[in-house]
């Protein structure tokens, strides 16, 4: 690989290997975001499975129906920063009771950033499988829960498993489109996309509804939710970018030299 590319492809391993999103929500609150979450009441966890689960099936509608951006040029990663940030600061503003309509809205507004992300990039967003990678980010920019396989972990590994998902669910659509949304295979995309972005959102929702946050801090949360997810989706779209160069196992090698260099493990 070239030494430029090689730079690339380090960038990408910090973007996608070191997510600090936990750290930055943690400075707003002035309290570890844990400590938040474990204070969240058992409703409000059904609460934010049920929005998380509707906002993903939701994004997938759009994924694969409309998501081929307008804009041309450059990534307008400040334009939709601006329009999470506002939409947080209504979610802030009716605390935990905002998160049903303000999820659904967000996630979109992120859906269309990493999609003109992945165009910026190379992609191809009229494809199926561009459009389901674009749904990836949300699993891939969210931590692994302690239940899960204990070998999913790291950008690889998740991507492996979203893979075989994305390729099976990408056959059905293109077969009999999502008309049939209670598909099995439909199901387990949006389960498997819901289960790990639901991680995050509690982080969030818990951030949100410390005492005395409010609505500017809710705008705050939603603008560095945003950025988390602009940054995962330029890692994983310039990992796919340099395999299209190079192929995926030059590219993985190297990646895992970049991981050790880095002391990643």
């Amino acid at each position: 690989m070239l030494s430029r590319d090689i730079q690339r492809l380090e960038e990408a391993v910090m973007l996608l290997e070191y997510p600090s999103w936990t750290a930055r929500i943690t400075d707003i609150i002035g309290m570890p975001v844990e400590w938040a979450v474990k204070r969240l009441p058992d409703m409000a966890n059904r609460m934010i499975s049920g929005a998380t689960t509707k906002a993903i099936r939701k994004a997938l509608e759009i994924a694969v129906a409309t998501l081929e951006p307008r804009h041309r040029g450059e990534p307008r990663k400040i334009f939709h920063k601006g329009a999470v940030t506002l939409s947080g600061a209504v979610g802030g503003f009716f605390g935990l009771g905002g998160l049903a309509v303000e999820l659904p809205a967000s996630t979109t507004i992120m859906l269309r950033s990493i999609a003109e992300i992945a165009k910026s990039l190379g992609e191809d967003v009229n494809k199926l499988d561009t459009q389901l990678n674009c749904m990836s980010v949300f699993a891939l920019g969210s931590k692994r829960r302690a239940s899960d396989d204990a070998a999913e972990t790291g950008y690889f590994a998740v991507r492996a498993v979203l893979a075989k998902l994305i390729s099976e669910t990408s056959g059905f659509i293109a077969e009999r489109g999502l008309v049939e949304e209670g598909a099995p295979v439909i199901v387990r995309f949006i389960v498997r996309i819901a289960s790990r972005f639901e991680v995050i959102i509690s982080e969030k929702a818990a951030a949100q509804a410390v005492p005395v946050i409010g609505a500017a801090s809710g705008a705050a949360i939603n603008y560095l939710f945003m950025d988390h997810f602009q940054s995962i989706a330029t890692g994983h779209f310039t990992v796919r970018a340099l395999e299209r160069q190079y192929g995926t196992e030059a590219v993985q090698a190297e990646y895992a030299r970049i991981r050790t260099r880095l002391n990643i493990f």
